[in-house]
């Protein structure tokens, strides 16, 4: 585990309440629409189980083929934080850690992403790849 490395995005979302943001992760309806989206690619199937010990599942299609984001549910408090594994098994069997944390901010949040474990040659496009889907999930939620 000592090569993999730790990656941290923020995101603010002046007008988003945390209990929003949170929920939007965990709701397969909204999430379908932003979580792990890319502008070339289609959401094909997004099936959540939103609870400790359940797991997700989103399917997107690209032109490089079919993609399977999945994990599962380590620790669920809202709307402060959400714990889950992920990995795209096409890509590694390898699995990461991400953890969401959602403070308070004026009339908004501020969320910040950690993603623990990440391999080294995904560590340079990872963080741009959660900037991309944060930036999706406030285009979502405006």
């Amino acid at each position: 585990m000592s090569d993999k490395v730790t990656v941290r995005v923020t995101h603010r979302f002046p007008t988003a309440k945390p209990e929003r943001v949170f929920d939007a992760w965990l709701d397969p309806v909204t999430a379908g629409k932003w979580l792990f989206a890319t502008p070339t690619g289609k959401i094909t199937r997004c099936a959540i189980d939103a609870k400790v010990g359940g797991k997700f599942s989103i399917v997107r299609v690209d032109e490089n083929g079919e993609f399977n984001h999945e994990g599962e549910y380590l620790e669920i408090d809202r709307p402060r934080r959400l714990v889950f594994t992920f990995g795209i098994v096409r890509l590694s069997p390898e699995l990461s850690r991400v953890i969401i944390e959602i403070v308070p901010m004026g009339q908004g949040c501020e969320l910040t992403l950690t993603n623990e474990g990440v391999l080294p040659d995904y560590a340079d496009r990872v963080p741009e790849g959660w900037r991309m889907i944060l930036g999706n999930l406030a285009k979502t939620l405006a």
